[in-house]
C-alpha cells in the first residue's frame, strides 16, 4: 500500500481487563491473567476464558438496543463510543458522509446462533428471534457502530481470522490515503465464549488445558506452554489524516506507518515452519512505513502461547531484528481474542508509544530455551518507543504487520 501516515486520535478498548481503555491498560500493566470459570462451556478439559467484567453497568446507556445486539456487537459499540469521544469529535456535526468505518471480526454472533438454534431445537420454530439472522451476521458489528454514531462513508469488516482487528487498520489507512474518508472507526470485536467455539477450539488442540490456575494458563512464549486461552473484548482506533487532525487541533497517540500482507497457502491452521509469510509481511509493512529494521525499538507479538506459533514468530523476531527489540505479548492476560486481537494489539501498542512504558508478558516464568528475544516479563519496563510493530497471524495462513511511529 502507498499513502501517507494516519493519524491516530482516539482509542476504545473493551476487554477481559476491564470495559474501557484506562482500566484495560491498567490491567496490562499488572500482568496478571484475566481467565475465569465459566458455568459451562461442553468442554471437559476446558472450562475458563477471559471474559469482559463489569459489562452490565457498562451497558446500561444501550439498554434500548440491546435486544438486537449479540454480544460481539455490543462491544463493538462500547469500545466505538469511547474512542469517538477520546477523540473529542461530535457525531452530531462531523462530516457524516466522510465517516468510515472499517471493523473485522472472525466469529460473528455465534453467541445469538448458538441461543436461537437451542430454541429452535427445543421450543420449535415460533420462538427463534426475528432478529436472529442479522445478529449473527459478521457485517453487524461495524454496521451497528455506524447506526449508533451516523456514519455514511463506508463500512466494511475484513474477515481474517486473527489478523482481521489489523487488516481493519490497515484498510482505514488506506480510505485515508486514498481520500475516501476523513475520518474511520477501524479496530475489531469478538465473542466467541460459547460452547461451540470453545470445544471447536480444544478440538484443534490449541486451547489450555490448566484448569487448576486459569489465570496462569495463557503462557507466551514460555517454555512450558500449552495454547491460548479464549477471549472476548473489542478495540476501536479513531484514525485520521494528520492534516485533518491538526486543522481541528486533536493530538495523535501515534501514527499508523505501513502495513504488510501475505498468505502462506500453507496450511488451514499453522504457520509455515520457516516463517516465510510472515517475514514477507513484515518486510513489505517497514517498506511501507519506510523504516528500516534496525529502527524498531517495540514489537507487539502476536504471542499465542501455542508451542508453534510462538516458536516460529519468536526466530522471526530475533532473525529480522538481530539488535534485540523489546518485545511483549498480552494474550497471557486478555486472552486471545480471536478477529479483535490485532486491533486490541494495536491499541496497546500506540499506549505503550505514548506512555513510554512496556507492559510485562504475564506467566512467563522461563523464556522457551531455543529463543533469544527480549521478552519484557514481571513488570513494566520504561522505555522511550519511537517506531514499534505489532505482528497478527490467523488461521487461513493470513500474515498482517502494522508499523507505528511517534506522532511528535
Amino acid at each position: 500500500m502507498t499513502g501517507g501516515p494516519a493519524a491516530i486520535t482516539g482509542i476504545g478498548l473493551v476487554t477481559a481487563a476491564g470495559p474501557d481503555r484506562d482500566t484495560t491498560w491498567r490491567g496490562v500493566l499488572a500482568g496478571r491473567g484475566a481467565a475465569t470459570r465459566l458455568p459451562s462451556t461442553g468442554s471437559p478439559s476446558v472450562d475458563f476464558a477471559c471474559l469482559v467484567p463489569g459489562l452490565d453497568t457498562a451497558l446500561a446507556p444501550l439498554r434500548r438496543k440491546l435486544w438486537r445486539l449479540d454480544p460481539f456487537a455490543r462491544l463493538a459499540v462500547l469500545a466505538a463510543r469511547e474512542a469517538v469521544a477520546d477523540a473529542a469529535l461530535d457525531p452530531a456535526v462531523w462530516h457524516s458522509p466522510r465517516v468510515g468505518v472499517s471493523l473485522g471480526n472472525a466469529s460473528g454472533g455465534r453467541a445469538t446462533i448458538w441461543a436461537q438454534q437451542a430454541r429452535l431445537r427445543d421450543r420449535g420454530p415460533e420462538h427463534v428471534s426475528s432478529a436472529a439472522l442479522p445478529m449473527g451476521l459478521i457485517n453487524m458489528a461495524g454496521a451497528e457502530v455506524a447506526l449508533d454514531l451516523g456514519a455514511l462513508g463506508p463500512s466494511m469488516a475484513p474477515v481474517t481470522a486473527c489478523a482481521s482487528g489489523a487488516d481493519a487498520l490497515s484498510l482505514a489507512r488506506h480510505w485515508l490515503a486514498a481520500d475516501v474518508c476523513d475520518i474511520v472507526l477501524a479496530g475489531g470485536t469478538e465473542s466467541a465464549t460459547d460452547p461451540f467455539s470453545i470445544v471447536a477450539f480444544d478440538r484443534l488442540g490449541v486451547l489450555s488445558h490448566r484448569r487448576d490456575d486459569p489465570a496462569t494458563a495463557a503462557r507466551p512464549f514460555d517454555a512450558d506452554r500449552d495454547g491460548f486461552v479464549i477471549g472476548e473484548g473489542a478495540a476501536v482506533l479513531v484514525l485520521e489524516r494528520p492534516e485533518h487532525a491538526r486543522a481541528r487541533g486533536a493530538v495523535p497517540y501515534a501514527l499508523l506507518a505501513g502495513s504488510g500482507s501475505t498468505t502462506d497457502a500453507h496450511h488451514p491452521t499453522s504457520p509455515r515452519p520457516d516463517g516465510a509469510g510472515a517475514r514477507r509481511a513484515l518486510s513489505a509493512a517497514l517498506a511501507d512505513a519506510g523504516v528500516s529494521a534496525d529502527e524498531v525499538d517495540h514489537v507487539n507479538a502476536h504471542g499465542t502461547a501455542t508451542p508453534m506459533n510462538d516458536l516460529v514468530e519468536g526466530r522471526l523476531i530475533e532473525d529480522f531484528f538481530p539488535h534485540g527489540p523489546t518485545v511483549t505479548a498480552t494474550k497471557g492476560v486478555l486472552g486471545h481474542t480471536l478477529g479483535a486481537a490485532g486491533a486490541v494489539e494495536a491499541a496497546v501498542t500506540v499506549l505503550t508509544m505514548r506512555h513510554d512504558l512496556v507492559p510485562p508478558t504475564a506467566n512467563l516464568g522461563r523464556l522457551d530455551p531455543a529463543l533469544s528475544i527480549d521478552v519484557v516479563h514481571g513488570e513494566p519496563r520504561k522505555q522511550r518507543v519511537e517506531v514499534a510493530v505489532s505482528d497478527s497471524f490467523g488461521f487461513g495462513g493470513h500474515n498482517t504487520v502494522l508499523v507505528f511511529r511517534a506522532a511528535g
